[in-house]
């Protein structure tokens, strides 16, 4: 087939390199950018078999106009992958808590396998860093294949959806927001693909059709998790339940434990990931750090609490703001502005473009000079 691949920014360039590698022809063009593969303009003048698209592009683009419409880049994705798919194969979906939910699920799976993220891809058991790549459907090829390859299981972390490749296909987050233009809603689309899921696996309030609801068979009472679904059933108990930013993907991974038949209860042993309220203690100082991809106003004044709580509400300095662009959504001076003010800390580090700290690491050497003790929140939105 010929075959019209576009945004070679978000995966486009590897989807097209898969394709050829299995025998298409395929065309690329950087709709964004107009910078690498095929021109805009030649590609309205040539004919294909297919087009294929991410879902957040506009639908009113001049090629899907003319060639349209489109296969998302995660259906094409789906069939690249054809008969060669790991066991157990898990897609992760959802606006927040898809990292966390992912590193979860992978702590329980026995055996060797893959465990791809936004932090990087990992081989299990050794949690080997294999390579830092995006979470864009195409980038799910390569750990995909990598799976196979070792006979092991795969937890994917994917945006915008799921391929319908895998045995379970979980939403970590309900959370809306507009794409393609405006044209579409986020959670319309990753409903539509989780759809074609064999299995699906849901967070509070939402609901699909043959979908498990998580919180049908798990239930939290401060630090203590119980489940029952599957013919599994017992409990853990762990501090982070008690956190917002955990208590869902701990929910999630336990229900799609049940699922897969395998038991949650080692949960009980599950640490706090970098960047996702870990802690750490300096003499007198405690660290929380919560700087990643999904910082926002929420996260951040419960992360303050939570420090202070650890704390002995000791004095609280904050480190805020966004490393130079780093996300695609960033931490806007006005959030910033109503989190500091939420907060109410007694000192405030601002990183990024414009003030004295550019960087997470300069921020706290910042504010580790101006609190000998009590606690210290990182909140930069960054990729890490």
């Amino acid at each position: 087939m010929r075959i019209l691949v576009l945004d070679t920014i978000h995966g486009g360039a590897e989807l097209a390199g898969a394709l050829r590698g299995a025998g298409h022809e395929a065309d690329e063009v950087d709709v964004y950018r107009g910078k690498a593969g095929t021109s805009i303009e030649e590609a309205l003048v040539r004919t294909y078999d297919l087009v294929t698209a991410p879902v957040h592009l506009d639908p009113d683009h001049p090629l899907l106009r003319r060639h349209g419409p489109a296969v998302s880049h995660h259906e094409m994705v789906q069939r690249v992958l054809e008969e060669r798919l790991p066991h157990p194969f898990i897609e992760i979906t959802g606006a927040r808590g898809k990292t966390t939910t992912a590193h979860a699920l992978a702590s329980l799976l026995p055996g060797p396998g893959i465990l791809h993220t936004s932090t990087g891809t990992y081989r299990y058991p050794e949690r080997e860093l294999l390579w830092k790549k995006s979470i864009t459907p195409a980038s799910l090829i390569a750990a995909a294949h990598e799976a196979e390859r070792i006979g092991g299981w795969l937890v994917a972390e994917e945006s915008l959806g799921v391929t319908g490749a895998g045995d379970v296909a979980v939403l970590t987050s309900t959370e809306d927001y507009p794409i393609a233009a405006g044209k579409k809603q986020a959670i319309a689309e990753k409903c539509r693909l989780l759809s074609r899921a064999r299995r699906i696996v849901l967070p509070p309030g939402i609901d699909l059709p043959g979908a498990t609801a998580a919180d049908g068979m798990v239930s939290f009472e401060g630090q203590t998790c119980r489940f029952s679904g599957n013919g599994i059933s017992g409990a853990f108990a762990n501090p982070l339940c008690t956190l917002a930013g955990y208590r869902t993907p701990l929910m999630l991974a336990a229900a799609t434990a049940c699922v897969l038949g395998v038991d949650p209860s080692p949960l009980g042993r599950f640490a706090a990931l970098p960047g996702r309220m870990a802690a750490r203690r300096e003499g007198d100082l405690l660290i929380l750090d919560n700087a990643n991809s999904g910082t926002n106003i929420a996260t951040t004044v419960e992360a303050a609490r939570y420090a202070r709580e650890l704390s002995g509400n000791g004095p609280l300095t904050i480190v805020i703001g966004e490393e130079a662009r780093a996300v695609c959504e960033g931490f806007s001076a006005e959030d910033v502005r109503r989190t500091v003010a939420a907060i109410e800390p007694a000192a405030t580090v601002y990183v990024g473009e414009g003030h004295p700290a550019a960087t997470i690491d300069a921020g706290l050497a910042i504010a580790r000079s101006i609190t000998p003790a009590g606690a210290i929140v990182l909140a930069v939105k960054t990729w890490r």
